[in-house]
């Protein structure tokens, strides 16, 4: 009895640990904090509103797939982009990726057998603290403000995703197309829906609890022994788009 109830407290601080952290009146966004969940402490100050449209504009959408290769430690990550099932999250880490935007980013986030957690851009400064990583987001060099997109989830069977709503806040019973099998990748958010910018993590093993919370937006194809090995601190060398590019529009 003391090792159940052991393990679903620790379960719980992991799911917890997915979060963005906010600050002062803003609210929290997308990452994987200290307790356990996929989320992030990214901070938003003005959430996107789809009125449960999936016509958002302003935000790239990838119409298809794509491929995206991560280096770390020298050694290639492939990851199959699904862009027909989550057509905004994948078209937002597509875009951040010719952007170049995750070059040089660290994994600052890793659980064994739950998830490695990257993206957040104040984690190129080699002497940003610690501590305090988890809380940064996309700043769109065009406007000058952070670019955080809706969370998006289409369950099974449906033409088109879910905006803005859990699966169980929305009312669906059904499970979602794109499940956190392991290898999954994932956009990391805060308690508020809308809160994902660039923060992402990828699935160590299948974690069936995030389902129809958390954006899975593809699947790591190639490469899942050197995401075994990722630790807390180890960077993206690079990231770069091999092909589907041409399915990325803005």
């Amino acid at each position: 009895m003391q090792v159940t109830i052991r393990h679903w407290l620790l379960l719980l601080l992991v799911i917890m640990g997915l979060n963005l952290g906010g600050c002062g009146a803003a609210q929290q966004a997308a990452s994987l904090d200290s307790s356990g969940d996929p989320s992030t402490t990214e901070t938003v100050s003005s959430p996107v509103n789809t009125s449960g449209s999936p016509q958002v504009t302003d935000l790239p959408r990838l119409e298809g797939k794509a491929t995206v290769v991560l280096t770390v430690k020298g050694s290639p990550i492939t990851i199959e982009v699904n862009g027909t099932d989550a057509p905004i999250t994948a078209g937002n880490f597509v875009d951040l990726v010719e952007q170049d935007f995750y070059n040089g980013l660290v994994f600052h986030r890793v659980v064994p057998d739950f998830v490695a957690q990257g993206g957040d851009p104040q984690s190129k400064n080699p002497n940003f603290p610690v501590e305090r990583l988890g809380t940064g987001s996309f700043v769109d060099p065009e406007t000058s403000q952070p670019r955080y997109i809706p969370l998006e989830i289409k369950p099974q069977g449906a033409k088109t995703p879910i905006y803005s709503k859990t699966l169980k806040t929305a009312g669906v019973s059904n499970p979602p197309e794109l499940r956190h099998e392991r290898g999954a990748v994932a956009m990391a958010r805060s308690q508020a829906p809308d809160s994902a910018s660039s923060q992402f993590y990828i699935t160590l093993a299948a974690q069936p609890f995030l389902d129809g919370d958390y954006a899975v937006f593809g699947y790591v194809t190639e490469g899942m022994d050197v995401v075994d090995k990722i630790q807390q601190g180890d960077r993206i060398e690079s990231a770069e788009v091999t092909q589907g590019i041409e399915n990325l529009k803005k």
